[in-house]
């Protein structure tokens, strides 16, 4: 492999051949850049989808009143059926596969809140400790919603980012009073939600958002599966929905009485479209190098042949054929290797520009590729200069003495 007269010969006929050389080394290279480039972006599509689902817990059951559709048990269609406190017990004691559970009630979408001389409209959102979890929120200030709260009725409140940059302006606002729909609550908190989804809106206790504001019902009840039971979320929605349909008498099959989102079953689906789009992404790859190699492989069977006579006399003074098999398949690997690597720095040189220059947006974040993906690159740039040099090395190697030299 490291024969010098080996190279000497790769190089000198290299440099005979400059520009056949450069097209078919720019034919690997290009391949493997469109590779890397499309690989980066479907990263950068999954990541964008991961990051949709991280804002929230993952593992989540979200479960919301609704209308029944069907007649059942005696009674007619179209009762709508509303969520309670009770509810939230009812769920949390009969259903032991899921862990953190949480209950929210929007107080309103677009209630009034003052500060001094500042007021904004923001949604107020009654909750349970919880939720802070749930909503994975980053707290910038202060504390979240805890249970001490919620069992005494307290006038506390949690800030999302722009509410507070609205009300308060750079002033701190930890302890400081604001009237929300014309109660004062206290700031004891500032949050920031991951996706920049949920940071217009304040969280106050359940029970106090409840007798303030009289709210009877629940707009959500929010649980996470345990992951041990994850793979059978589906199974969990179904126990879920026959625990209410036993309470409120309505057929369980019947999907419009209570609506529960399942966000594991949704990421599982999601995951696996991603995992086929990288693989359709590897087929593009793939055959866009095949076309590359092709014409690697066609170089080789013009040099073999142009080198015939010289083939021919290695062979008669003694030249095995695997020795004119390696001289082959080395200066294709070689061809191919350079041209790969190029092609390869290339493209992640170009993922990382996109990532300094901050091209990204909802559905394109981080393009990337890992180390993994890198070495799988190499590894098919190597495989593939071997199998390109290998057809003309062992046709080569075939050639007889005599009728080479009789060749011109």
């Amino acid at each position: 492999m490291f024969d010098r007269d080996k190279w000497q010969e790769i190089f000198g006929t290299i440099s005979q051949n400059k520009l056949r050389t450069f097209l078919t080394a720019f034919s690997v290279a290009w391949g493997i850049f469109i590779l890397i480039v499309l690989l980066g972006a479907g990263q950068a599509f999954r990541n964008s989808a991961q990051d949709q689902f991280m804002s929230d817990a993952i593992n989540s059951l979200y479960i919301e009143g609704g209308q029944t559709s069907t007649a059942y048990d005696g009674f007619k269609p179209g009762r709508k059926i509303e969520l309670t406190n009770a509810d939230y017990d009812l769920v949390k004691s009969k259903i032991h596969t899921i862990d953190n559970t949480s209950a929210a009630f929007d107080v309103r979408k677009n209630a009034t809140l003052k500060y001094k001389n500042e007021t904004a409209s923001y949604t107020i959102r009654g909750c349970l400790p919880e939720h802070g979890f749930l909503e994975r929120v980053a707290l910038l200030q202060g504390r979240f919603i805890n249970q001490i709260d919620i069992a005494e009725y307290r006038k506390v409140c949690v800030l999302g980012v722009p509410v507070k940059e609205v009300l308060f302006k750079d002033e701190d606002p930890m302890n400081k009073f604001i009237e929300v729909a014309g109660i004062p609550f206290k700031v004891v908190g500032v949050f920031k939600d991951p996706s920049d989804r949920d940071n217009n809106r304040i969280y106050i206790p359940l029970s106090t958002a409840q007798r303030a504001y009289n709210g009877k019902y629940l707009d959500v009840l929010w649980a996470t599966i345990d992951d041990k039971a994850v793979g059978k979320s589906e199974a969990v929605v179904e126990q879920a929905r026959e625990v209410l349909a036993k309470k409120y008498h309505f057929d369980p099959k019947d999907l419009n009485a209570v609506k529960i989102y399942n966000s594991a079953l949704d990421y599982i689906r999601v995951m696996n479209l991603m995992d086929g789009i990288k693989i359709f992404i590897w087929v593009i790859g793939i055959f866009t190098l095949i076309a590359g190699i092709v014409g690697v492989s066609n170089i080789m069977m013009i040099i073999v042949k142009e080198r015939t006579r010289e083939i021919g006399i290695r062979k008669a003074i003694g030249a095995s054929p695997s020795s004119i098999v390696m001289l082959i398949v080395q200066e294709s690997i070689f061809i191919t290797g350079v041209a790969g690597y190029i092609g390869l720095v290339l493209g992640v040189g170009v993922l990382e520009l996109l990532n300094k220059l901050g091209v990204e947006g909802d559905f394109f974040k981080r393009p990337q590729v890992n180390f993994s993906v890198a070495i799988s690159a190499t590894v098919l740039i190597i495989v593939a200069g071997g199998l390109a040099g290998l057809f003309p090395a062992l046709r080569a190697a075939k050639v007889e003495p005599v009728e080479a030299l009789r060749s011109e």
